[in-house]
């Protein structure tokens, strides 16, 4: 088994390593690849140290695997280049996620579609990801009308630009605008945009909310309307989610429902305190579901708060878990 690990010393790319160890996932190659800037320098794993080879390079040893975090632009054109020489990519990025021709994964919805012909696959956005891994026990027994959420999002989840700005702001010195990763300070700030603004006055971030939702509960008729902010928080990324369902329910049965279901941590006991955070998903790669309630302002509507590492079950260990599907499905 050779792996290939794309973007690897990005933000991203570093978890993909971390996570990689904890799981112990099965390889006989380790290819760490980055761009032209990086190759030549070394990066630990495993205790051993490896240089950075290029895409070229990378292409040549034909890895089985390759976990590519290296942004939209060089997944659409590093990654069939891959693909052409037998290897399946795992795509971190936007690129390839509403193509009709990728399927877009999260292992415990819906990685049972995926078949040995599928050679790039597309993982969603962090923000979808712990939604969707929250809701989906919850469609199958009450079938999802609409959702509406409202994310509280890393800064994380831009990059090491904004933690460097916050970290900068945080010890009170004014950021360069080159080294700023927003229009505005974020250190004791909120800012209510995430990616660009389209057309429609909605940005990119909440549309993939939109979008990625139908495509991983293959289901189109949900309607999912979303706001999606920037807080200065380091751990994770939390979510506000307003749920109606065709069905009424019971909630206990629902705080059952989630307590089971894989890849979900149920924390919800207001009176003790015990709600999700993203100080304690951080690090993590669970999904934590907390303050349930219903709505009492609409039918058949649940309110619910929903915090998970943004890194980790929102990139990579969501992309890892991927690629053990596939060594264990035989599929690669």
């Amino acid at each position: 088994m050779k792996l290939a690990v794309v973007g690897v010393t990005g933000l991203v790319g570093n978890v993909v390593l971390e996570v990689l160890q904890e799981r112990n996932f099965p390889m006989s190659t380790f290819i760490p690849v980055a761009s032209a800037r990086s190759v030549g320098t070394q990066v630990t794993f495993r205790g051993v140290e490896y240089p950075v080879v290029s895409m070229e390079d990378a292409i040549a040893a034909k890895p089985d695997i390759a976990i590519f975090s290296a942004g939209g632009d060089t997944s659409l054109l590093w990654a069939p280049k891959f693909a052409e020489v037998g290897t399946i990519v795992v795509d971190n990025s936007s690129a390839w996620r509403m193509n009709p021709d990728h399927k877009l994964i999260v292992p415990e919805i819906n990685a049972d579609s995926l078949t040995p012909n599928d050679r790039i696959i597309a993982n969603p956005n962090c923000s979808t990801i712990q939604m969707v891994v929250a809701l989906a026990p919850l469609h199958k027994k009450l079938k999802i009308n609409r959702i509406v959420v409202s994310t509280y999002q890393s800064i994380t989840g831009t990059g090491m630009k904004a933690v460097k700005q916050y970290q900068l702001e945080k010890k009170g010195f004014v950021p360069n605008p080159e080294e700023m990763a927003y229009h505005y300070p974020i250190f004791e700030n909120c800012i209510p945009q995430c990616d660009v603004f389209l057309e429609n006055g909605y940005t990119k971030e909440e549309m993939k909310l939109v979008l990625e939702t139908k495509k991983i509960m293959r289901d189109d008729t949900i309607k999912v309307t979303a706001t999606a902010v920037r807080v200065p928080v380091l751990g994770g990324h939390s979510e506000s989610v307003n749920v109606s369902f065709e069905r009424d329910f019971d909630l206990a049965e629902v705080r059952q429902w989630l307590a089971d279901a894989p890849g979900v941590f149920l924390s919800d006991d207001p009176a003790a305190f015990q709600y999700p955070m993203p100080l304690w998903s951080k690090g993590k790669d669970s999904v934590f579901v907390g303050r349930l309630r219903r709505d009492d302002s609409a039918p058949n509507t649940l309110n619910m708060w929903i915090t998970a590492d943004n890194l980790r079950k929102g990139a990579a260990t969501n992309a890892i878990q991927i690629a053990e599907y596939l060594v264990e499905n035989s599929l690669v």
